[in-house]
């Protein structure tokens, strides 16, 4: 176990990050399939920035990860942005301070030279929660994030005994419940989530300033939680019922992820008690699914260990570290996240048509009102 991974979450924040070492970047081509949908938004974006003034540009994504496709993103906008000025442009790609930036830093400073192949293009990393200002006031103009809003900033109720996330099993297979007390407390958190980073992000973009929200979530279809954490979560009942997890560690532990509606996502815009429909005038707005590769790659030739292997390290990615820390410390705590990945590789090998997945989301694009 690293010492990042021993770390309790900073404040405003409920996870310590994604799986570092490289194991992030290796396992987020789905979550890249989803960022690609809304990039022509982004180059749009790019295309009408107001640039007046001296000084840099100022672009932001908050959630990097290891960075991976937070330079993707960045590629894709400077193809646009750079014609239209000679001003220097800054980069910043911001995480939680215990995110493992050691990969992000060696991807930005390929060869001691940019990543971005020009000599105006100067690369930051900032640590900090999304939930808190994070850069001086008026010096961003395009901040973006991906997924990483989906992760609350609080865990607003201390046990989910039936389920290991708020949004609750997949209906047709019943392994769980939700309440819908609980799933109301969890939308509304969702909610005043993204009213909070909304006022944040207001506070550092310029006038003009756009402004991209992307994140998993749920369709009138689909749902992004589906199979993955139906799988996960009967993984470790697995281990409740040896007795290797005790039932209450089991009703405090639950991925605070919330999968938001289109809806969900855009009311603080359109309510004006969350305190930031004035700030924002909303472009564009889009719930929809991709194709996800693994799935693709396995109707495609068959090969179920490739599939098993490439379909529960995608979630790993994400959920493993709020699992870790939700169980017991101890000389055999990593062992045991070790065997439940296993027990769901194993569950997943033997009836993958009990976990099918899907990936949903929804996204809006923003103008900071002048």
């Amino acid at each position: 176990m690293t010492e990042r991974d021993s770390q309790a979450p900073a404040s405003h924040a409920t996870t310590t990050g994604m799986t570092g070492g490289g194991f992030y970047n290796a396992n987020s081509a789905p979550q890249w399939q989803a960022i690609e949908a809304v990039i022509p938004w982004l180059e749009e974006a790019a295309a009408g920035l107001p640039l007046e003034g001296d000084g840099p540009v100022g672009l932001a994504d908050f959630g990097c990860s290891e960075g991976r496709n937070s330079i993707a993103v960045m590629t894709h906008v400077l193809k646009t942005l750079l014609p239209r000025t000679d001003r220097p442009v800054q980069t910043i790609h911001s995480d939680l301070p215990t995110n493992d930036f050691s990969k992000l830093f060696l991807s930005l400073r390929p060869d001691g030279a940019s990543a971005f192949q020009s000599n105006r293009i100067f690369s930051a990393a900032v640590g900090g929660s999304m939930f808190d200002q994070l850069l001086p006031p008026a010096s961003v103009h395009l901040a973006t994030t991906f997924n990483a809003i989906g992760f609350l900033s609080e865990r607003p109720v201390d046990v989910l005994p039936g389920y290991i996330l708020p949004n609750g099993p997949v209906p047709i297979r019943e392994n769980g419940f939700v309440s819908v007390e609980d799933r109301q407390t969890f939308s509304e958190l969702a909610k005043q989530d993204v009213a909070r980073f909304l006022k944040k992000r207001a506070l550092e973009l310029v006038p003009g300033g756009k402004l991209l929200l992307q994140v998993f979530g749920t369709t009138d279809t689909a749902r992004t939680c589906d199979g993955i954490y139906d799988l996960l979560n009967d993984a470790v009942l697995d281990f409740v019922e040896t007795g290797e997890i005790s039932r209450q560690t089991y009703d405090r532990y639950y991925q605070p992820v919330y999968m938001r509606s289109l809806d969900e996502l855009t009311a603080p815009l359109l309510e004006s008690h969350y305190g930031a429909a004035d700030l924002y005038s909303l472009d564009r707005k889009m719930a929809y699914e991709i194709a996800v590769p693994f799935n693709q790659a396995f109707e495609a030739d068959g090969n179920l260990d490739r599939y098993v292997k490439d379909y529960v390290n995608f979630f790993r990615a994400f959920s493993e570290a709020v699992l870790r820390n939700a169980l017991p410390d101890g000389s055999d705590r990593e062992d045991l996240v070790n065997r439940i990945y296993a027990r769901a590789e194993s569950l997943l090998k033997a009836a993958p048509e009990r976990y099918p997945f899907r990936y949903a989301a929804v996204a809006m694009l923003l103008t900071r009102a002048a």
